[in-house]
């Protein structure tokens, strides 16, 4: 697989989420060009796509992932492209069914566990009166859940990923080295709704040490990518609907650096990942760029 890191690729939707995906490209990380929408449009479970999540096999496959329903549907949608143009059949992933109180299934968040040739996919659920009563609504008292799979037929049974205490949605994992992973949140808590990070030294957790929030209020959907020795955290700053990015070497010290990039009109919030230039010659030719 030719994977530089020629450019990167940024997936994302349009509010109402109806017409499906979304990208964007970047040469340097920083400032993103519109490649359009009508990639994939949602077929499966409530025919929603929002907060598209993206990772790459290491056999060049692309996988996505999807929220299809703000309410109900108890999975996530699932679809596979060689060149994120032509794609495989939808397919809707049940994970939560065997919970038959579970309000939601939101965010699912792709991860390539490059040690164990897996993906992980994490994402947030309600399930009423389950956790101790917090600040939030019953039906609103998220945790993190996940499952793992090697080939999108096969999934473990999905298991609790993070329970810190508070109502928790929009993880995110980046790794930084052997045993050494960060874990971006959003604490999801009425006062609070802003981002946060937590640390551990397994990709499954448990994750400790939740810093302080590093994001205003009213943020929400963070993505990470690794551009040059900075880890830049974009993320969508709902209320203002505008986009915002920080930049770290550590994850204990952030720069706003949301003046330095530039993002799509009416972008929302999807994931980062390297392209080679192959693939994104044959994005621009589609959209004419």
């Amino acid at each position: 697989m030719s994977c530089q890191k020629d450019a990167y690729l940024f997936t994302s939707f349009r509010e109402p989420a109806t017409d499906g995906l979304h990208l964007a490209y970047s040469r340097d990380g920083y400032h993103w060009t519109d490649l359009g929408g009508g990639y994939l449009k949602p077929e499966v479970g409530g025919r929603l796509m929002r907060d598209p999540s993206i990772a790459r096999g290491k056999d060049g496959t692309f996988h996505l992932v999807w929220t299809t329903n703000w309410k109900g549907d108890k999975g996530f949608g699932y679809a596979s492209s060689r060149d994120l143009m032509h794609w495989s059949e939808q397919r809707f992933v049940p994970v939560m069914e065997h919970e038959p109180e579970v309000v939601n299934v939101w965010a699912p968040e792709l991860f390539y566990d490059e040690e164990n040739d897996r993906f992980v996919i994490i994402w947030a659920s309600t399930i009423p009166f389950k956790f101790l009563k917090g600040e939030e609504d019953e039906r609103n008292n998220h945790r993190m859940y996940y499952v793992t799979t090697r080939d999108f037929q096969t999934f473990s049974k999905a298991a609790l990923f993070l329970d810190p205490g508070f109502s928790v949605i929009d993880c995110v994992i980046a790794q930084r080295k052997k045993d050494d992973y960060v874990l971006v949140l959003k604490d999801n808590t009425r006062p609070q709704r802003n981002i946060k990070v937590a640390f551990a030294d397994h990709v499954l957790g448990p994750y400790r040490n939740i810093s302080a929030p590093f994001t205003g209020f009213l943020t929400e959907g963070p993505t990470v990518v690794k551009v040059k020795n900075d880890w830049l955290v974009y993320f969508d700053q709902y209320r203002d609907k505008t986009y915002g990015a920080v930049k770290t070497a550590d994850f204990k010290s952030f720069t706003d650096i949301s003046t330095e990039i530039a993002v799509p009109d009416g972008h929302k919030h999807g994931t980062i990942i390297p392209v080679d230039s192959r693939t994104l010659k044959k994005l621009k030719e589609k959209a004419g760029r």
